[in-house]
């Protein structure tokens, strides 16, 4: 029996579709599209383009001869595997992966999108044993900072959030301030590129309390220095390193509450260079590579494999 495995996260700006057969993988996706000038989407707007656009991600990925015999199939449910934890764009993915599931006699496994990006980043930095040892990680995306404390659970893992943002993500700040700047949303590629074409470095250091830090006032800076005439890539760049600083600080007070236990990092912020690069010489974080650090399905698949090869019920 074939033991490749589907996977599907229809998450808040991303439809994709992955293929997992335990050494191979394939993810297929694609943006949803925001209109000029907005910061994000209704979840009735999302949830739409998903139902319009999953199909495809499957038909590219049979197009390009990904997709052979689909021994079970997985879906993120839901943002994260606690109580109360729900988004209505995530339907669309379970949806279809029940139904298909159901009609090819395979089991279905469930996941949070949390998970599955924990997952990818694990494999795809080649530190797939992470998944089975307690260890840190980042989720640093558009609507999630979070320091988490992580443990295998079954054939997955559960996460305990230990730190992080108490108001708005890192995510948020990067696209509020591009969008500021006139960039498309969302706004952290277009971010990252200005920021070779600073030639100032501007300070301001966010107060971290037990692991915890707000971002909230750095969007007031940003428009300060923007009402102020600074130039568009120096505000580029104050944006970028204040986030990489906060983060590098907690991180290293983390390390200190628990040593030894190795940190990963995950989340479309976690594909930026200047913070991977402080992260990765500052405390030997480990990385996903960049194109499975954004949202992604092969996470999905992966603990679908996962759950499958070790015998679990769907």
């Amino acid at each position: 029996m074939s033991t490749q495995c589907l996977g599907f996260d229809t998450s808040n700006y991303t439809t994709s579709a992955a293929v997992f057969g335990g050494g191979t993988a394939e993810n297929r996706g694609r943006l949803l599209t925001v209109p000029e000038g907005v910061l994000g989407l209704r979840q009735s707007d999302a949830l739409f383009q998903h139902v319009k656009r999953l199909h495809l991600m499957v038909e590219q990925l049979r197009s390009d001869g990904a997709l052979g015999g689909i021994a079970a199939v997985g879906a993120s449910t839901r943002p994260r595997e606690v109580e109360g934890s729900y988004m209505p764009c995530f339907l669309v993915g379970e949806g279809e992966g029940r139904a298909l599931a159901a009609a090819l006699g395979v089991p279905f496994y469930p996941c949070s999108h949390q998970q599955g990006h924990i997952a990818a980043a694990a494999w795809s930095a080649g530190r797939e044993d992470l998944l089975d040892k307690p260890h840190l990680a980042w989720h640093l995306s558009g609507g999630t900072t979070e320091l988490l404390r992580v443990e295998p659970e079954g054939c997955s893992v559960k996460a305990e959030v230990v730190g992080g943002t108490s108001d708005i993500a890192a995510g948020q700040l990067i696209d509020r301030t591009g969008v500021l700047l006139g960039l498309p949303f969302p706004a952290g590629k277009a971010l990252d590129a200005m920021y070779d074409e600073a030639d100032a470095g501007l300070d301001y250091r966010v107060k971290l309390k037990d692991l915890t830090f707000s971002l909230s006032g750095m969007e007031n800076q940003v428009k300060a220095l923007l009402e102020k005439g600074e130039k568009p890539a120096n505000i580029a760049r104050f944006a970028i390193d204040t986030i990489s600083g906060v983060i590098l600080r907690a991180t290293r007070e983390a390390q200190k509450r628990w040593p030894g236990l190795p940190v990963l990092c995950s989340g479309g912020v976690a594909s930026n260079r200047q913070i991977r690069a402080a992260m990765e010489r500052g405390c030997g974080v480990v990385f996903a590579q960049p194109r499975y650090s954004t949202d992604n399905a092969l996470g999905v698949a992966i603990l679908a494999h996962r759950a499958l090869e070790r015998g679990a019920e769907g």
